[in-house]
Parts: structure tokens; sequence; C-alpha cells
């Protein structure tokens, strides 16, 4: 029954333009509001004192949020993005595993903060998995992705320009296409990978997926453990004791064993980072 000032991202016009728009026409205007605006007015927003704040977004933004709300002691929720990491192990179903992990990678294309960042596993693995991404990559978007109505742009000018230089870390081996005007990045798969490289240092937020090669499971959680802790972390295999290896031997917000994205649909599961 709580009240709700709500402030979508100006990043994303369109859709803060059809929230601005439909939540007047269906929700009691006296309970919610629609704030649209630039970072200036968010942050005198931010000045008044609510009773709780939920942002998701980047963890730069989520400083500040944050700081805004010890001022008043208001409590906070956030989901911040990161390098969500994705092992696989050597024994999987590949296909399933594919479609899966293209699926929860280039859904929206890859602008999800929830997405498998990057893929953990051994060389034997990368070489069964590569023919079965590119499979599933043209089974969900054909063979031109940039002609599927099933395959989303970059959200602006400025994220395709830092998306499109990721590109140069690693080896293409699916994808790699652009295109400035359309602000289009195929579908992209890197590998030849070091752990230095500009593209596993922040997340990525587009359509590219990097394979790291590990030498098995505890390579991998080591891996995961040396960063920051991610907002969620992904684990496919047919062994179930592996699977609850990463999950009891790793941190984050989130977890999902054997499928992608799908833990936030859960409503009795809590949302968020770890910090």
């Amino acid at each position: 029954g709580n009240c709700v000032v709500f402030k979508p991202s100006e990043v994303a016009k369109n859709t803060e333009r059809l929230v601005a728009e439909m939540l007047t026409c269906y929700l009691d205007n006296d309970c919610f509001a629609v704030v649209t605006a630039g970072v200036q007015e968010t942050t005198r927003l931010l000045e008044n004192k609510f009773d709780y704040i939920f942002y998701t977004g980047t963890p730069s933004v989520g400083k500040i949020v944050m700081a805004a709300a010890a001022k008043h002691l208001t409590p906070v929720t956030l989901e911040l993005g990161g390098k969500n990491p994705c092992y696989v192990s050597d024994t999987c179903d590949v296909q399933n595993v594919a479609r899966r992990v293209a699926w929860g990678r280039f859904f929206n294309a890859g602008q999800t903060c929830i997405a498998p960042d990057y893929v953990l596993c051994s060389v034997e693995m990368q070489e069964k998995l590569l023919p079965a991404l590119r499979k599933a990559i043209t089974d969900f978007y054909g063979p031109n992705p940039q002609e599927s109505p099933d395959f989303g742009r970059i959200v602006g000018d400025k994220h395709f320009q830092r998306v499109q230089t990721l590109l140069h870390s690693g080896r293409v081996v699916i994808g790699g296409q652009t295109d400035e005007e359309e602000r289009y990045i195929a579908p992209t798969v890197l590998v030849d990978l070091q752990p230095s490289d500009p593209i596993m240092q922040e997340e990525i937020f587009g359509p590219i997926l990097p394979i790291v090669i590990v030498a098995n499971m505890d390579e991998a959680i080591d891996f995961i453990n040396s960063r920051e802790r991610p907002l969620v972390v992904y684990a496919f295999s047919s062994d179930d004791k592996v699977v609850n290896q990463v999950l009891e031997r790793t941190s984050s917000g989130g977890f999902c064993g054997n499928d992608t994205l799908m833990h936030v649909t859960l409503t009795s599961l809590p949302f968020g980072g770890i910090g």
C-alpha cells in the first residue's frame, strides 16, 4: 500500500516517455508519481526523505544514491551491474547450455545487468561449445541477426562506442560485425582472452560473450573469488555436486544452476547485489 516516486533512466528516452504516459493512465496519480529529469534534477530529488530507495544501475551512481540515503538513514536496495561469471563443466548437455547461455547473453542485445558476462570452461568444452553457440545464435536470430526483429540495438551512441571498443580484446570467432548508424553490434563470441584484457575489467552490457579457459572447477572458483563479488553466478553441469560446489564456494547476489536469468522471475527470492 505504499506510494511510489518512479524515476526512469533518462538514457532510454522512449522507455522513459512510455512509462510516464502509461502509469498516469492506469494507476492512481495520488499514489504514483513519475519524474522525468536529468542528473541535476535527480540529485535534488534524492535530497528528500524517503522511507525506502530502490536503485538499479551502475556502481558509480549507486554510491551517490547510497550517500544521499545515508543523510536520512534511509534503507536502500542496490541492484548494480557487474561481471557475472558462467562456469560450464565438462559434463553437461552442450546444446542445452549453448541455447540458454546465448539467450541470457544476447537478450535485449546483452543489455541486462544479470546477463552472463563471460564463460569459464576447459579447452575441450570450448571446442564443443563454439559450434553449439553458433547454431543457437542462428536458430534465434537467423543467418543475419541485423535483419532479425528479435535482436535489439545498443541504447545510445556513447554506449555503442564503449562496447565496440571491447571487441578489440581477444579473437572474434562468432559475429563481430557492427553498424554505427544503427548502433548494431552482432551477437559475438570472443576467445584467446587474458584476465587483464579490457573486456575483463568492466561489465560488458552488450552482445559480446568472452570465453576464458580454466583447467577445472577449482580453478574457475578461484577465478570468480579473485574478483569483485558478482550480482549473479551461473553454473552448468549434469552433476548436481558440481553446481552445488560452485554455489557453496562463491559469494554473489544471486545464483542460478543450469539456466540463465530465470532466478529473477521468482518473487520468493531476495533481489539485489551483495555489496
